[in-house]
């Protein structure tokens, strides 16, 4: 469903990274971990998204005619280097967790196995992709939670940034567990329910706000939202509303989805007393919509202080995260073999900063279950042709803080690997499920997370543990490259 072709979409040092690579002949396949540092948000954990559209990009990466006349024109690139362009396809293997589920800093989400040059090109789209929709998928996520099971519906297309903000930030919310979006495009794209109810304007264009709710109620008695905040909520737009009701009543509507939503002022107060006066006539079970720059903590703050809402649209702050402005994800070398070697030789980037250190090597993670509770224990990262057994007992332990151990005793757990095959030596091996599929997985996911990680203030982190194989291998390269700096001195 995308219009435009999205290979240009990279970094120019790519590029210029590649005919590097092409003068300097190699045949080394590499192997790219996409990973994040630091959960979005303050939380404990993040969704993930935005696989569909990586698995579109890889699909589609070529270069058109019109892509190779302007790198021509950059005068920075040779004939021969631009010819290899024009038959650029992706050759490699794709590994990555499936969209829905909760992951966790320092995981690969998406792992490329494939060429230098190729691994090198995809590095900038697949992280712009997998960062934005796992943003606001984790977002959507918290927001859904301080709901308590009340229904959120996406508003935030306006203030999206951009026409693809809004279209694949309301792909995401909706995975994150929103149950529509207003932005119809999305669910055109996407076979996602759209919802909505009507603006002030509405109102405002008629003679009075009877006459705009008694029409509305017309054209849209099986989906009747009245909007009850143009003029005054409890003076004007609750009792105008109830008259409309009591009509509807009166001629045999079949009233289902009926009720009001209310865009300002004193939320909690004003749906308490909305919900008395439309109890008070029997409409108790009108449905109470709110929205005006909502988010987790205020949903969850009007839910502590009773509000009677069963309903809410969260526009500004869902869409752009507005409190955590970006992913953070980075892409990262972490192993090397040229056509000769048997296996990868694992690589590692040193830091001043201890949680800045990669984690080496060509590397899947095993997903730990508590069988008692279906519930996570852990995440272990380890080397792809590491193997477990379910009864022996695990010895757990904390990469940075090793000192931090745990027993995993023998038969009490169940191990998931969480990377799957995507692309097979440049084919496509996964068929993506649909939107609201991937809602239900994300759905049961969320519910493998104790509430102790849920919770929106100081949660607690969940453990993403080394397997000791590849803990030997991360702290025998730093040891091995301290002494050679030393050497070097």
């Amino acid at each position: 469903m995308r219009a435009l072709n999205l290979t240009l979409l990279t970094d120019l040092y790519e590029l210029t990274m590649m005919q590097g690579y092409f003068k300097n002949p190699t045949d080394q396949v590499v192997v790219f971990d996409a990973f994040y540092r630091k959960n979005p948000c303050d939380g404990a954990y993040a969704v993930m998204a935005g696989l569909e559209q990586v698995i579109e990009y890889i699909r589609d990466l070529h270069f058109t005619p019109d892509d190779v006349d302007y790198l021509r024109g950059l005068q920075i690139f040779d004939e021969d280097f631009l010819e290899y362009l024009r038959g650029f396809h992706f050759t490699g293997d794709i590994y990555a967790v499936p969209e829905g589920t909760v992951v966790f800093p320092r995981e690969p989400l998406v792992k490329v196995i494939a060429p230098v040059m190729e691994a090198q090109l995809v590095e900038t789209a697949l992280l712009n992709i997998i960062n934005h929709q796992c943003l606001i998928a984790t977002k959507a996520a918290r927001v859904c939670y301080a709901a308590k099971g009340d229904g959120i519906m996406e508003f935030g297309l306006r203030r999206a940034q951009g026409p693809d903000a809004g279209i694949y930030g309301a792909r995401a919310a909706m995975i994150g567990g929103c149950i529509g979006t207003s932005n119809v495009l999305t669910g055109q794209m996407f076979d996602v329910p759209v919802k909505g109810t009507h603006a002030h304007s509405w109102i405002m264009s008629f003679p009075d706000e009877y006459t705009a709710f008694k029409t509305y109620a017309q054209l849209y008695p099986r989906a009747c939202i009245l909007l009850v905040d143009t003029y005054d909520v409890l003076e004007s737009g609750i009792p105008n509303a109830i008259r409309v009701f009591k009509e509807m009543r009166e001629a045999g509507v079949d009233m289902k989805g009926y009720g009001i939503r209310i865009d300002s002022g004193d939320l909690a107060y004003l749906s308490k007393k909305a919900y008395e006066m439309l109890a008070a006539e029997g409409f108790e079970d009108a449905v109470i919509s709110a929205s005006s720059d909502l988010d987790e903590y205020l949903i969850d703050s009007l839910k502590t202080q009773g509000a009677k809402i069963n309903s809410w649209g969260v526009g500004t702050n869902l869409i752009t995260s507005s409190n955590w402005s970006a992913f953070g994800g980075v892409y990262k070398l972490a192993a090397i073999k040229n056509s000769s070697d048997a296996e990868f030789t694992p690589k590692i980037k040193l830091s001043e900063n201890w949680e800045k250190v990669t984690n080496p090597g060509n590397k899947t993670i095993y997903r730990i279950y508590d069988k008692k509770t279906g519930k996570i224990r852990a995440d272990l990262i380890c080397l792809a042709e590491e193997t477990f057994d379910e009864s022996q007992d695990m010895i757990l332990f904390d990469p940075l803080e090793t000192w931090k151990k745990t027993k995993v005793k023998g038969g009490t757990y169940s191990l998931r690997e969480l990377l799957v095959p995507i692309f097979q030596k440049g084919n496509c091996v996964y068929t993506s499920p649909s939107v609201m599929e991937i809602r239900d997985i994300c759905t049961k996911e969320k519910d493998t997370l104790w509430e102790e990680s849920r919770r929106l203030v100081n949660p607690q982190n969940v453990y993403v543990d080394l397997s000791d194989k590849l803990y030997k291998i991360k702290t025998e390269l730093l040891e091995e490259m301290s002494m050679k700096a030393l050497q070097e001195r």
